[in-house]
């Protein structure tokens, strides 16, 4: 026969719900207590509070851009001959190129298309590169181990080198260049969660969910992986700077963004021929 619920229950039950309460209510004070003293550290330093600055006004702008500027026209390949390589004024800001486009829209809307190729070369870099590492750090065995070897060939060639030879194979263009620089990114995810995960590996709760005969793939997936995330971010956010840049260089010797593009690299490679006599 089943006892019935006593006022006594009630009470220790509400009391394990205070006390939880009280624990989570703690944990957030203490996050935010460490936030706040985080920000106090950051503030004070002047160089972190001009990088800040400069991201977020390269952000605004990346995402306001279309709104802001005089002539989107431009950035589709219009021509104005009547107007070409104008100097600089109230009309044109930064002037007009040799087939008469506003140069400041187009750099507006380069930005734009600059943070988008940053976002899709390191989403799709993490996407192929994290997964790699978790199974090779945790799974291990041959598998692991082929990984990890493939990897090292990819390591041991210069990024920008094979990111031309396969753009260069596959033909120029925005699409192709963003797709050989993801191919040959994804290496320093796979060397990065491969490491973590080795760690991770042998921490107490791993060898519990193992104990119960919990998966391999699932402890590697739902147990390392979030753990993984913290430098995973990192990483990403530290790439997207250089997988802008390495886009704007294939852009400049030809093999990326293709007129009338507005793409930085490919800009400043056309506008090179002009600068002896029309420096703007």
């Amino acid at each position: 026969m089943a006892r019935s619920a006593s006022p006594t229950d009630g009470g220790v039950n509400a009391r394990v719900q205070s006390l939880a309460f009280r624990g989570w209510w703690e944990d957030r004070a203490t996050a935010a207590r460490e936030a706040r003293r985080y920000a106090r550290i950051f503030g004070r330093n002047a160089a972190s509070v001009a990088g800040l600055g400069l991201v977020v006004a390269f952000l605004l702008i990346a995402l306001v851009g279309p709104w802001i500027v005089p002539y989107p026209e431009d950035a589709t390949g219009t021509v104005h001959l009547d107007r070409k390589l104008e100097a600089p004024s109230r009309a044109h800001w930064f002037g007009t190129d040799e087939v008469g486009d506003d140069v400041y829209t187009r750099v507006v809307l380069g930005a734009r298309l600059s943070l988008q190729i940053g976002l899709v070369i390191t989403l799709v870099a993490a996407t192929i590169g994290v997964p790699l590492g978790v199974v090779a750090g945790y799974v291990g065995g041959r598998l692991g181990e082929g990984i990890m070897r493939i990897t090292d060939v990819f390591l041991a060639v210069p990024a920008l080198v094979l990111a031309v030879a396969v753009v260069s194979a596959l033909g120029p263009g925005i699409v192709n260049a963003m797709l050989a620089i993801a191919l040959v990114w994804w290496p320093g995810y796979v060397r990065l969660v491969q490491g973590k995960a080795l760690a991770i590996s042998q921490e107490s709760y791993v060898e519990a969910a193992r104990a119960v005969g919990v998966g391999r793939l699932r402890i590697a997936f739902v147990h390392l992986l979030p753990n993984c995330l913290s430098p995973i971010l990192v990483k990403a956010s530290m790439d997207m700077g250089t997988a802008i840049l390495t886009a704007a260089s294939l852009g400049f010797i030809g093999l990326g963004a293709q007129p009338p593009f507005p793409e930085w690299g490919a800009m400043i490679s056309h506008g090179r021929n002009y600068l002896p006599t029309w420096w703007w």
